[in-house]
């Protein structure tokens, strides 16, 4: 499980919001990456995840994707406890 903590008027960095005009949520990127790599080695995917939350501007540790991309690989489903500022 990991955690990450974001201000409330960035909620839409991390999750789809079709009212937003933010472009990148992380989400989205997070469900295309397991659909497309669950298989892959973490090695392929934590450089794509790690663009992906850069793009989103969130500050996920190395650890946290590390984690994410292991969940990925495998097909195990990943909690995030977000905290809301």
């Amino acid at each position: 499980m990991g955690d990450i903590s974001i201000e409330r008027q960035h909620l839409d960095h991390l999750l789809a919001d079709s009212a937003s005009t933010y472009g990148a949520p992380y989400q989205q990127a997070f469900a295309e990456l397991a659909d497309t790599h669950r298989g892959q080695p973490v090695a392929e995917i934590l450089p794509l995840q790690r663009r992906a939350a850069d793009e989103a501007l969130l500050g996920f540790t190395e650890a946290g994707l590390r984690e994410q991309a292991q969940a990925i690989s495998t097909g195990e489903p990943y909690v995030l406890r977000v905290t809301v500022a």
